[in-house]
C-alpha cells in the first residue's frame, strides 16, 4: 500500500500524494500495454513438443530427445509459453534480466513502482491493485520520476520476451523483490501469471501523505490492509535517502530512527528525515506497538515484510489460466 520510497522530492511519494491538480495523460494507451514490443510466435508447446502433451507417441530419439525438447523453450527467442507452464523457468528468466539492469542505486525507484502500482486497489469495488497501470499514470505528479525505472524495467522486459510473454504487473512485481534481496532484505517470491491492465486505474486512490494515523488505518483498512501491515510496509522506506540509514540498504534502521523522532529538534536536517506519514506512526498506540516490535527483531521485519510483500503484489490482480 503505501510507501513513499525516498529518493524522489517530496512530492512525489510512493503511495503519498501532496493534493494538486492532475495532468491529463497525453497519449491514449495501446492495446499492447505500453511501448510497441517483439512479435511472439503463436506456436505452443502441445505443438512443438509432438504431442507429448496430450499423451500421443514420443520420438524415436528417446530420453535424450525428449530432454532437448524440454529445454528448447529455453532457448529459442519468439517462442510463446504461458505463465503456469514455464512457472519455474519463466520466474528464472525474469529474474536474471532484472538483475543485469537493477543496481542499488536504482532499487529505491523500483519498489516505488510497486507500491503506486498495487496501492490504487479499493476493496469496495475491487478496483486497481497490481496491474501493470502504472504505465499509463506516468504523468501524475505522485507518479513523478517513475519513468526512469520504467525505462530501466522496459530493457530487462524485451529480453525476457525474446523468450516468453511477460506483463508489466509481474515484471514489477519480481523487480521490485529482487531491489529488496539486492539491498540485503528478504528473498521473496513471486507467482507469475497476472494480466495487464489496457487502461489507468482511477484517480485519487493513493494515500495522501498529510493522514493523520488514524486516517492512514482507515485508508489501508479500505485497502484490506491490517495496522501491522501498514507499518511493515512502511519499512519500505529504509531504502532511498529519506534520513533512515543508508539509502541503499534494506535494514530495520527506519523503526529504530522514527522511535528517535529526529524531526522534533532544532536541528533543520533532521527535521527533514522522513514524511509526516512516517511521524504519526509514533504518535498513535497501535502503530507504536509494531514500530518497538520491528526496531528491536531485523528477522521478525523480514518475515512480516516479505509476507506483507506478497499480498500487496497478488492484491487486485487477474490471474492466467484461472
Amino acid at each position: 500500500m503505501r510507501i513513499s520510497i525516498g529518493f524522489e522530492p517530496r512530492t512525489t511519494n510512493p503511495f503519498f500524494f501532496e493534493p494538486k491538480q492532475w495532468r491529463k495523460i497525453k497519449s491514449q494507451p495501446s492495446n499492447s500495454g505500453g511501448k510497441p514490443i517483439r512479435a511472439l510466435s503463436t506456436t505452443t508447446t502441445k505443438e512443438y513438443n509432438g504431442g507429448t502433451r496430450d499423451g500421443s507417441s514420443v520420438s524415436s530419439h528417446g530420453r535424450r530427445g525428449l530432454l532437448l525438447m524440454a529445454s528448447l523453450p529455453l532457448l529459442l527467442p519468439g517462442f510463446n509459453v504461458n505463465a503456469e507452464e514455464l512457472s519455474d523457468g519463466g520466474t528464472l528468466i525474469i529474474r536474471e534480466e532484472v538483475k543485469k539492469v537493477l543496481s542499488k542505486a536504482k532499487a529505491a525507484g523500483v519498489l516505488r513502482l510497486v507500491f503506486h502500482d498495487a496501492g490504487t486497489f479499493d476493496l469496495e469495488d475491487n478496483s486497481g491493485g497490481m496491474n501493470g497501470s502504472i504505465i499509463y499514470e506516468l504523468e501524475r505528479p505522485e507518479n513523478a520520476g517513475l519513468s526512469k525505472s520504467i525505462k530501466v524495467l522496459e530493457r530487462a522486459k524485451l529480453e525476457v520476451e525474446k523468450v516468453q510473454q511477460v506483463s508489466w504487473a509481474d515484471m514489477i512485481a519480481m523487480a521490485g523483490a529482487e531491489a529488496v534481496s539486492l539491498c540485503g532484505g528478504p528473498q521473496i517470491p513471486v507467482r507469475l501469471g497476472r494480466i495487464d491492465a489496457r487502461v489507468p486505474d482511477p484517480e485519487g486512490k493513493l494515500p495522501l501523505e498529510s493522514l493523520d494515523a488514524s486516517e492512514l488505518k482507515k485508508c489501508f483498512l479500505k485497502k484490506g490492509f491490517s495496522t501491522q501491515e501498514l507499518v511493515v510496509l512502511s519499512g519500505a522506506h529504509t531504502l532511498g535517502g529519506k534520513g533512515f540509514g543508508n539509502p541503499n540498504t534494506f535494514d530495520n534502521i527506519y523503526f529504530k530512527i522514527l522511535l528517535e523522532k529526529p524531526w522534533t529538534t532544532s536541528d533543520a536536517m533532521t527535521k527533514m528525515v522522513g514524511l509526516p506519514s512516517d511521524h504519526v506512526l509514533v504518535e498513535d498506540d497501535e502503530c507504536l506497538r509494531w514500530v518497538n516490535i520491528y526496531a528491536s527483531d531485523q528477522s521478525k521485519f523480514f518475515d512480516d515484510f516479505k509476507m506483507a510483500y506478497i499480498k500487496l503484489t497478488n492484491t487486485g490482480v487477474s490471474w492466467r489460466n484461472t
